[in-house]
This record gives C-alpha cells, sequence and structure tokens, in this order.
C-alpha cells in the first residue's frame, strides 16, 4: 500500500463546519452507516433497533472519527448519523476506513458503478465481513477439525486484548485464511465487551463471547468522492482498536495515535486479497512485487463464461462449431425466450421488414419485420432483462443475407429506420467451412465485429448437461462409462454417426420404443451393438436399491464394469434419496463412493455442499458408535 495513507473521515468531511465543507458524498449517502459481523465480534458496542436511515438498513455502532471533540477527546458519529463524543481510550467504537490518495483512483476507474442517489460505489480489497449460515458453519468446523482446510497463506490482525480493558496498549493476534470451495473464510473468536449476554449475527444465530465463527472474507464496497480524493467504505469493518490511551489528550494529531498505526500497518495489508495458487507457484520475488492494480479475477473461464460476458457486456458474439455441438441450446440455456433467426432460409423481407402502398393515402407503408416486433415487445415488457437475437447459421446463410446481417449487427439497425432496444443483445452462429459443405466464409468486416467463441462439448460438460435434461439413463451410462469415446464418431456421409445431438435424438427414441436396436440410425451399428451388450450387463437398479431388492451375493457377482454401470445408473437419484443411495455405493468399495460423488454432483456447489453434510453426518455417526463399543 506504498503512498497510500489510510485514514478516518473528519467533522468536517461529514457534517461540513467553519473550516471544511462537507462532503458531497455525505450529503448525497447520509453520515449514518451499518457494521459488519465482524465489527460485532471484534467487540463493537451495537444498538438494539435497526437504523433506517438513507441509504442503510442494519445494525449500527457508534464511529470514530479522527476529529477531537475539543475537550482532550474523540469526535463521533452515533447510530442516528449526528455529531458524538467518546474517550480515546475505548475500544467499543466500530471503525470506517478511508483512503486517502488520488494514486488509487486510475485502479479502480475501471470497476466503478452508480450508487445510491447518484453516488459512485466501487469493491476494492477484501475483508472477512459476515458470518456464514449455520449449516456451512458446520462444514467447516468439520473440515477444520479434520485438516482438510487449505491455507491461502494469509491472516488477518485485530487486537488481542478486550475491549474493556481500557488501560492495556494494543496486543496483535492473528486468524489464518481458508479455502473451501472456491471460497475464503476466517475462523474468529468473539472478543465481546458485554460477555455475559449473548449477542446476534446476521446469520441468526446467537454467540456469546469466545465462540469461534467462521467469517466469509469477500470484497469490500466503497464510496467514491472524486474532488477529494477519498475512498470511503460504506460500513464499519473492524472494531476492537484503542484510539489512544488515557495519558495523551488528543488534539486532532491523528498521525500520532494508535488507530493510525493499526490502520496503515495492519490493515493496509489485510485488505489486499490473497494470492490464487497459479500466482502462489511463481517466482517469490515476483509475488512480493504483484499488487494486481486492477483487483481483476485470474480464474479459468468456460466458453459458457465467456458468452455471458460478452452478452451483459454488450458485445456481439459468434459462436463456432459443427451443427451437433449444441449452440443454440447454449444460447437457449441464457434465455430461454431468445429470438432466433435462421439465416438459411432469411429473405431479405423477413430479415429487413418491407414497404407496401397504401392506395387510399398514394404513401408508401414500412413494416417492421416480425422478429423486431418480438424482440421490441419482450424488451419492453422486461425491462430489466437483456434478451438475445440469435442469427442461427448465418455463415449458411447468402452473402446478400449476410450483409443485412452485418448492418443489423455493426449498427444495432434495422433497414435503416428501426433501432434494436437496449436491453437486446446479437448472437450469431454458423459452421466453419471445413464443418458444412454449404458453409460461406464470413465477410471480414462482419467477424471482426464479433467476440468468437468455439463450442467443443466435453464429455463432463455433455454429462452435466444430460443429467439436467432427463436424457435416458441407459444413454447417460454408457457415454460415462466408455468415457466419451462414443460420444462421437466419424463422419463419412454414408453412414450415421454419433454425436451430442444425435444422442439426444435416440434419447427421445428409447423413452419412445423402448428399443435400442432403434438407434441405429442414429449412431451407426457398431456404436449400437456395443451399447445393446452394455444395456444387457447386469447391474443393480435405482428402483432395487431404494426398495432394498438385493442381496450382498448380488452386490459380491458384479464385475468390474458393471460396477461402474451400477454406479452411473444410481448416479440419477434425486436429492430425497440421495443418503440411501450413496450408502448403497460405498457397499461397492470407496471408489465407486467417489465416482458416484462426482457424476452426481457435477461440480456445483450446492450439491458437493449436499454430499459434505451427508460425510458430515455419516461421521458423527461412526463417533457415536465407537463410544458405544467403549461403553
Amino acid at each position: 500500500m506504498d503512498n497510500i495513507e489510510i485514514t478516518l473521515l473528519s467533522e468536517g468531511q461529514i457534517w461540513g463546519n467553519s473550516n471544511e465543507s462537507q462532503l458531497e458524498v455525505m450529503k448525497k449517502n447520509g453520515t449514518a452507516a451499518t457494521v459488519t459481523d465482524l465489527c460485532i465480534l471484534r467487540g463493537c458496542f451495537i444498538y438494539d433497533d435497526i437504523t433506517k436511515s438513507n441509504p442503510p438498513i442494519g445494525r449500527t455502532s457508534f464511529f470514530w472519527t479522527r476529529s477531537d471533540d475539543d475537550s482532550n477527546d474523540v469526535c463521533t458519529v452515533i447510530k442516528d448519523g449526528n455529531r458524538g463524543s467518546s474517550f480515546k481510550w475505548r475500544r467499543s467504537a466500530a471503525v470506517r476506513p478511508v483512503f486517502q490518495s488520488f494514486k488509487i483512483f486510475s485502479q479502480i476507474s475501471p470497476n466503478r458503478v452508480r450508487g445510491y442517489r447518484g453516488t459512485e460505489e466501487v469493491e476494492y480489497g477484501e475483508y472477512p465481513q459476515y458470518a456464514v449460515n449455520l449449516k456451512m458453519q458446520s462444514i467447516l468446523e468439520s473440515e477444520y477439525n479434520d485438516g482438510r482446510l487449505n491455507k491461502t497463506g494469509k491472516s488477518y490482525t485485530f487486537d488481542l486484548v478486550k475491549p474493556n480493558d481500557f488501560d492495556i496498549g494494543f496486543k496483535p493476534v492473528t486468524y489464518k485464511e481458508y479455502e473451501y470451495l472456491g471460497k475464503k473464510y476466517v475462523r474468529i473468536r468473539a472478543n465481546f465487551e458485554f460477555y455475559s449476554i449473548k449477542f446476534k449475527l446476521s446469520n441468526g444465530v446467537e454467540y456469546r463471547d469466545g465462540d469461534y465463527v467462521w467469517v466469509e472474507v469477500s470484497p469490500v464496497q466503497w464510496l467514491i468522492d472524486d474532488k477529494s480524493g477519498l475512498l470511503i467504505s460504506q460500513m464499519g469493518l473492524v472494531s476492537g482498536i484503542r484510539f489512544l490511551d488515557s495519558n495523551h489528550n488528543y488534539k486532532g494529531d491523528f498521525k500520532t495515535t494508535e488507530m493510525y498505526k493499526y490502520l496503515n500497518e495492519y490493515f493496509a495489508k489485510d485488505i489486499i486479497p490473497s494470492m490464487t495458487k497459479e500466482e502462489k507457484s511463481r517466482d517469490e520475488t515476483s509475488i512480493k512485487k504483484q499488487i494486481n492494480p486492477y483487483n481483476f479475477k485470474f480464474n479459468n473461464v468456460s466458453e459458457e463464461d465467456i458468452i455471458r460476458g460478452a452478452i451483459e457486456s454488450g458485445v456481439s458474439v459468434f459462436l463456432h462449431g459443427p451443427s451437433s455441438e449444441g449452440k443454440s441450446a447454449r444460447v437457449k440455456q441464457i434465455d430461454p425466450t431468445c429470438e432466433i433467426i435462421y439465416l438459411r432460409n432469411a429473405t431479405p423481407d423477413s430479415l429487413n421488414g418491407k414497404s407496401v402502398y397504401n392506395s387510399s393515402t398514394g404513401e408508401m407503408i414500412d413494416i417492421k419485420p416480425t422478429w423486431l416486433t418480438k424482440v421490441e415487445e419482450k424488451c419492453e415488457k422486461e425491462k430489466d432483462r437483456l434478451h438475445i437475437v440469435f442469427f442461427d447459421e448465418i455463415t449458411n446463410a447468402l452473402p446478400s443475407i449476410q450483409g443485412i446481417s452485418f448492418n443489423i449487427i455493426l449498427d444495432r439497425e434495422v433497414n435503416g429506420k428501426w433501432k434494436l432496444p437496449d436491453n437486446a443483445r446479437v448472437v450469431a452462429a454458423g459452421n466453419d467451412m471445413k464443418d458444412s459443405l454449404a458453409a460461406n466464409k464470413l465477410a471480414e468486416p462482419l467477424f471482426n465485429r464479433f467476440a468468437h467463441v468455439y463450442i467443443k462439448t466435453t464429455t463432463e460438460s455433455w454429462l452435466k448437461w444430460a443429467s439436467e435434461n432427463n436424457i435416458h439413463p441407459a444413454i447417460y451410462s454408457y457415454i460415462a462409462y466408455k468415457n466419451g469415446s462414443t460420444l462421437r464418431s466419424e463422419y463419412n456421409g454414408e453412414k450415421p454417426n454419433a454425436d451430442p445431438r444425435k444422442w439426444e435424438m435416440a434419447s427421445k427414441m428409447l423413452y419412445a420404443t423402448g428399443s435400442p436396436e432403434m438407434i441405429r440410425a442414429l449412431v451407426g451399428e457398431d456404436i449400437t451393438k456395443e451399447f445393446v451388450t452394455f444395456c444387457k450387463s447386469r447391474v443393480i437398479t435405482l428402483e432395487d436399491v431404494l426398495n432394498g431388492n438385493y442381496t450382498d451375493n448380488d452386490i459380491e457377482s458384479l464385475n468390474t464394469a458393471e460396477k461402474y454401470a451400477t454406479v452411473m445408473t444410481l448416479s440419477q437419484v434425486s436429492e430425497d434419496n440421495l443418503e440411501t443411495v450413496r450408502d448403497f455405493t460405498s457397499s461397492l468399495g470407496k471408489e465407486y463412493t467417489s465416482v458416484f460423488d462426482t457424476l452426481w454432483s457435477h461440480n456445483e456447489e450446492d450439491k458437493l455442499e449436499k454430499l459434505q453434510e451427508i460425510k458430515l453426518e455419516g461421521r458423527k455417526g461412526n463417533v457415536k458408535c465407537k463410544i458405544r463399543e467403549r461403553n
């Protein structure tokens, strides 16, 4: 945080006085503020009522300023946003940090957003703020006790001294940061002044002094005051820090205080986000120098992430790939009501509208194309949503139709007369020339107006999609068992070949006919023969497991392929019956339970949490059994 000073607001900046004008952001946003759960955990005084002053709604405390109160103590902001005063040696006031540096503005400029009453806001840095829910508290505590949580290498520093110990100086205590399922958490011990009573946090749980609480690390929200070059935290972030000892009178010389030292020696380091795994692998010297000034996220992104990002940014996006890769399905996942225009069959009138002669007036009347009318109606009805206009098969369109499309994409204007709605977004798709004999090369000016995404369906993504779209369990299990090797087969123009779309069609045929032999018309004879053999494998079905219709001998007689086929079939189970089925998979062996967990969860966070909850309950049950055995 070189050359960037952290301070507090002055009395004049908050309310205005003869020496200073009130900050514009204070006029618009109000002078009151709320506090985070961390503030409460670290000992700030909290009011029982909820502040309703503009704009915050939440629990509040009183806040330090950097101004003296003309009586050798400190001016404070009380719960309703008015001026107050407090003894400088108290630790129970909340701290609302302020960055004082124009230098930092170049780092945050791309991330500004419009906030309350026209104020500008920005996310900058990370800090522990709010306690996680009760279920997540239990999961994290279990993972922590079992030593399975990964440390990020970062820690946060607070004051170890009790809030009501006024005569003791700052004693640093640090809490390590842990990572779980891509998020960061800190296990913090409550250091509450009123330790004889309980206090409640935002997760609805009551705690006492000394309790350990898991708090999530999240981006910090700041208010921007351009004129003064200040970033002001929207709420109180920390507490439990003594402003100054009782032996010194306070005359507004803030840089001599314990508070200033804490903010610039400890908080300044704590606010910087922890390094990612990729960053940790770099040279140690490079890591020390790296500060990521734009606060970017350097995580991997999928094709779907890029599509969403382009749409949200207002950038037209082009999806490349063979016709079987589910390009339109990806668009429909983002906007189920998207307006699809099939350009291979389009005419100038269907795409651009037409003019007709009005014999009664002798004038030509311009008529909008049907697709544009539909888009306008959707966008007007749902102004807070983005609606997609999907130009499909653009490379299979005639050059003249491509030219009309180019005008719409380039100018967001139809026929030079009608603008696309502001909340309409353009997505196009087409086959590359190597994938389709009917494809035409996209004109360079049109090509350059798009962000380009090259779609290639992976086995993992297809299985996830299949589990969510009612693909027949036999097909799902077969593709998973073959590890995706039969998801596609080579196209020769003479015999049917397999691809993701063909398997979707095969699923519909299986549901309708119940005959596996039927699908040879879709995926070819060789794959169908292998699929039929797979379907004849002995498996213990989901119905068998739920009804207890199996014996130990049935399990022991399954070979490896049959066990995998059984697990894959069972992975279609609903959450209601998950525990029963997962218990069964453990009888097949640990490796099969691991396969089941992967197939069932598809790495979705809510499903992973559900699995973790079941594991936790299982460990508790094992402990109880061992205790009973000892007794």
